[in-house]
């Protein structure tokens, strides 16, 4: 009995056992995570209000249990009142050694996803760079030239004219802004891995907010302080961090509140280029309370120009999703009005006899 609860506990997929009712009468740690419930919300509910799942499964099931065959359920919506729906894949199988009880498996697509939207804003991101790099001399030169000239300009002009000259100033320095920053993804030197301490990444992020742009904002930390270090650049970590706790505070246009959360998840693995696998436990998750995403521009995020913001340039986040991609690790995003949940999953620091087996 021991052995089973601990292979149930060690499922690495969110996993339910139903009742010949169809009441939840088990959940994994894995299930809890997904659905964002406790196990003592789920037992003893009905599945079918418990997870929300796009598709009209109830009849398909009800076959699958009188027939005790399993259903297998690609590619549907999954997730609950407290989780935003996620693609998934479901398999309902039959208990062996029962009459009714089924257990529930979902898998989902989030990881694939992620995998290939990764791959595609890595090429955007190259491409933006190389634009960048092919024109930012031929058009700073020619804007230096106009920003100067309108600076001569309104040396002469009554104060109504001067407008239109500082107008021009204006714009012409903006894009050489814009220009500066597309460069910024060619001009980043190369992570510099080390052992760090994520909660001190993370307090240096939020005090440096707290006396500036975040400074309307209300900070909560849940921090779980037995985390091991993990192996990242601390300069660029806190580049991370701090461009999504702005982002966060800039969603929140009155006081709002930002939950920094750090946990421990073995369940998720991610596969590298090369075809090897990555171990990624350490969870850090930034949190706020304002309208959420525009649900038009959600899936496409992390891709360059792409901004929920009328006057953002949408590098900010193609750039953190560059600096965490360099330094082999995670990030992924939920959102719905009033819960906007960004999560950037690390690997643990190698041991120090495992850095001399190297």
């Amino acid at each position: 009995m021991i052995l089973g609860q601990a292979l149930w506990s060690s499922l690495p997929v969110p996993s339910l056992m139903l009742d010949g009712d169809d009441l939840i009468t088990m959940s994994n740690p894995a299930a809890e995570s997904f659905l964002n419930l406790s196990t003592k919300a789920l037992l003893g509910q009905k599945f079918w209000e418990k997870v929300m799942i796009d598709a009209p499964l109830e009849a398909p099931f009800a076959r699958a249990r009188t027939n005790r065959t399993s259903l297998f359920v690609n590619d549907v919506d999954v997730g609950s009142g407290e989780r935003a729906p996620k693609l998934c894949n479901i398999q309902f199988s039959p208990l062996q050694g029962s009459e009714d009880q089924m257990i529930v498996m979902i898998s989902p697509r989030e990881i694939a996803s992620r995998i290939n939207q990764n791959h595609t804003t890595a090429k955007a991101a190259k491409s933006a760079i190389g634009m960048a790099e092919m024109l930012a001399h031929e058009i700073k030169n020619p804007l230096a030239g106009i920003t100067g000239a309108a600076q001569l300009l309104s040396m002469g002009l009554s104060t109504e004219d001067q407008e239109m000259t500082d107008l021009i100033v204006e714009e012409s320095r903006r894009i050489v802004k814009l220009l500066e920053q597309v460069e910024q993804f060619g001009n980043l030197r190369p992570p510099v891995l080390k052992p760090v301490n994520i909660h001190d990444v993370l307090d240096r992020a939020r005090q440096s907010a707290a006396v500036g742009f975040g400074a309307h904002m209300l900070f909560v930390e849940e921090y779980d302080p037995s985390l091991p270090q993990t192996m990242a650049d601390g300069d660029q970590l806190l580049q991370v961090f701090l461009n999504l706790i702005k982002n966060a505070s800039e969603a929140c246009q009155e006081a709002g509140t930002i939950r920094l959360r750090t946990f421990y998840d073995a369940s998720l693995r991610v596969r590298r280029s090369d075809g090897t696998q990555a171990r990624l436990p350490l969870q850090v998750e930034i949190v706020d309370d304002g309208p959420g995403l525009p649900p038009e521009i959600s899936d496409d995020i992390f891709e360059p120009f792409v901004s929920g913001r009328d006057n953002g340039t949408g590098l900010g986040l193609a750039l953190v999703s560059k600096l965490i991609g360099d330094a082999g690790g995670w990030i992924s995003v939920d959102s719905v009005p009033r819960k906007t949940v960004f999560r950037v999953s690390l690997p643990i620091a190698p041991t120090t006899s495992e850095l001399g087996e190297d």
